[in-house]
């Protein structure tokens, strides 16, 4: 039952967070509580499958062990804590079966057992009902019994009248038939003519019948079949009043399986030497320390797996996109965020230093590269196929593994094809992660809002002689243009292939990188996407544990974060277009991050806090609410200083006015790329 439970679970996982944190809770009691949690295992190994047994509706098989189970589990379960483990005592308390047993014990015999043997199964049925149980079925059961009785007098009388040692046996086919050792018949005397229908098996026995044996079989077959029929009648009964009973047995029933499942999750945390931790749910953010694929890292030697921090959110970093070697690791990375967020919502702990998701309701994957010679489709085709189901289900809460798009058709389609969907990917608001080999891809979309572009390590020397895979992910695209070429030199391709390989390639790289790109549209990218990253740490500040002195050091970080970011766009954009040799028209026209924010008000160093008139910070930063825009504005002095503030009202200001400049802050910007001549938004 735990085993069809958790393919149940697996397949379709919960997305209720009081469900989860029940689940949760429990296998932490389970895992933390030594001695409960090996009595249930030692409870759960007499359970019998109740969910088929309730289903079918049939006799219970061995009462004992299953009661003793039942007996131990309750016992085992007194004094839990969690509120999951306490909804399954209360379930499997007697109290809520004690009519259908009551109905049971009255009916059937408390002796009756199933069996295999053509004799016992024969006196089971004709015994199974309860003696008084039904008037008409006790009188047949005496009548047979005396008949049974009449035919073993009647084998008595033939052994004393022939003075031959005779046995009585029955099958199903003959019934009572008479056995003789063939060594108690003189070797040169025949069997009294009385015997009939007479069987030699080889030179050990001889079975017969006697004419009167037949009559008695015959009366005796009758009478059986009265019975069999009348215990049916009475077993049919009881079954019509157990079913109008049966709703608390269901309950029962999942409620064991309920418990196999949590204890084997139990089992995993406890007896696995890797790290399993309880998450945690956070709308909106996904963030995993440490994680590792739960497969592969069971499998593998701990010390020689390499784990990786998975960080994502559904403002600013939901579309993440992995570039990197072959056999870097990619696919294993995305492959272990899926499985991680699948065992965290069926209640399972996750192979992290710690967790923290949110409640996915889909999990959608493109992973494969498999065709359909059945149906004539091709690899690409059924790529396309897969990718539009996505497109059509896609919502804010799903999750999606997408490796290597558009590989199945030429270049620039594939790119074009995998461009548009990760446009509308972005839109969707859902947290992907998306794994390509195209360069383009990651310089195209790096400056969208909600894009962070992701490479796996690896280490390459320049002659293409070794490499060593870190299976490490850090930020940025893949720098490395050549991990291709470097890999069929590994697999000793010919040298003459390989020199016109990297000939090419290199001709290739040198006339891409000679292509630049609309710098003016790229930074206004840069500083919007830094705008919103900026609204999604405040609202982190105002909803985290961090509070007092802790909570203005991290708002200190981020304003110097803010600056040295925006001071580096307009870096670029000046070391790109130089002032000097522009018009003033052309320098008005760069637009600025005043521009972008709606305001002409110049920047402020002093960002989210500033000092009082005694330069004490105490946990308290203070702005003046002179200008609209609360994040850039000039510092208030002397008289120019209006009311102060407290924490949570200036919090609350910034987060305000981020959230109505929202709505500009995500209109679509083109940039053209010269490279690939494709316009981003």
């Amino acid at each position: 039952m735990g085993a069809r439970l958790l393919k149940n679970n697996v397949l379709q996982p919960s997305t209720d967070k009081t469900k989860l944190e029940k689940r949760w809770a429990a296998v932490t009691e389970l895992s933390t509580r030594e001695g409960l949690f090996h009595s249930l295992k030692d409870s759960l190994k007499l359970s019998i499958d109740t969910d088929r047994a309730i289903a079918n509706l049939v006799l219970t098989p061995r009462t004992l062990g299953f009661d003793y189970m039942e007996q131990s589990v309750n016992n085992n379960l007194t004094g839990v804590l969690t509120e999951e483990l306490k909804s399954i005592q209360e379930l499997c308390d007697p109290v809520n079966y004690e009519e259908i047993r009551a109905l049971i014990d009255y009916a059937m015999n408390p002796d009756a057992f199933y069996s295999q043997k053509a004799a016992d199964i024969r006196n089971q049925r004709v015994y199974a009902i309860r003696a008084g149980a039904n008037g008409f079925l006790d009188v047949a059961r005496q009548s047979y019994s005396e008949l049974v009785g009449d035919m073993r007098d009647l084998v008595n009388q033939l052994q004393e009248q022939h003075g031959i040692p005779l046995e009585l046996k029955h099958d199903p086919v003959r019934h009572f038939y008479i056995q003789i050792k063939s060594a108690d018949i003189q070797s040169n005397t025949a069997l009294p003519d009385i015997f009939v229908h007479v069987f030699r098996k080889g030179n050990k026995h001889v079975e017969c019948q006697t004419i009167d044996m037949v009559k008695q079989n015959q009366r005796i077959s009758d009478m059986h079949n009265e019975i069999i029929a009348m215990s049916d009648s009475s077993i049919q009964t009881l079954i019509n009043e157990v079913r109008g009973k049966i709703h608390p047995l269901f309950k029962i029933s999942e409620g064991i399986a309920l418990l196999d499942l949590l204890t084997t999750f139990a089992t995993n945390v406890t007896s696995s030497s890797d790290t399993y931790i309880c998450p945690e749910i956070t709308p909106g953010t996904l963030a995993l320390k440490s994680s590792r694929h739960p497969l592969l890292a069971a499998t593998a030697q701990k010390e020689k797996y390499i784990p990786n921090d998975v960080y994502a959110t559904s403002v600013n970093k939901r579309f993440q996109i992995i570039t990197g070697c072959n056999m870097s690791g990619k696919s294993t990375y995305i492959r272990s965020i899926a499985l991680n967020v699948i065992m965290a919502q069926i209640g399972n702990f996750v192979t992290a230093e710690y967790a923290s998701i949110p409640i996915t309701e889909q999990l959608l994957a493109r992973i494969s590269t498999d065709d359909s010679i059945e149906a004539n489709v091709s690899t690409f085709a059924a790529e396309m196929r897969d990718i539009a189901f996505i497109l059509r289900s896609v919502s804010p809460s799903s999750l999606i593994i997408i490796d290597e798009l558009g590989r199945g058709t030429s270049t620039a389609d594939g790119l074009s094809i995998a461009i548009a969907i990760s446009e509308a990917l972005i839109q969707s608001k859902a947290i992907v992660y998306f794994v390509t080999h195209f360069r383009e891809l990651p310089r195209i979309l790096g400056e969208r809002i909600g894009v962070l572009n992701m490479h796996m390590n690896v280490d390459i020397d320049p002659d293409f002689s070794t490499m060593c895979m870190r299976y490490k992910v850090a930020a940025g695209q893949e720098e490395q243009k050549f991990y291709g070429l470097a890999l069929a030199q590994l697999v000793n391709l010919p040298d003459q292939v390989m020199e016109v390989a990297v000939a090419s390639s290199k001709q290739l790289n040198d006339r891409n990188d000679g292509r630049v790109s609309d710098v003016k549209a790229l930074a206004q990218a840069k500083r919007r996407k830094l705008l919103i990253h900026i609204r999604e740490m405040l609202l982190h500040a105002r909803d985290g544990q961090l509070h007092g002195k802790e909570l203005l050091e991290r708002l200190k970080d981020l304003q110097t974060e803010f600056l040295l970011r925006l001071a580096a766009i307009e870096a670029d954009v000046e070391a790109v277009n130089n002032p000097n040799n522009r018009t003033p028209n052309e320098r008005d026209s760069t637009p600025s991050l005043e521009q972008d924010i709606g305001t002409s008000d110049s920047i402020s160093s002093d960002l989210f806090f500033k000092d009082d008139a005694d330069g004490n910070t105490e946990g308290s930063w203070k702005a003046s609410i002179q200008h609209e825009n609360p994040l850039f504005r000039p510092m208030p002095t002397g008289s120019e200083a209006q009311e102060e503030l407290t924490d949570a009202e200036m919090l609350a200001a910034d987060i305000s006015w981020l959230t109505e400049k929202g709505d500009s802050l995500n209109e679509p910007i083109c940039i053209e790329d010269d490279d690939m001549s494709v316009v981003s938004t």
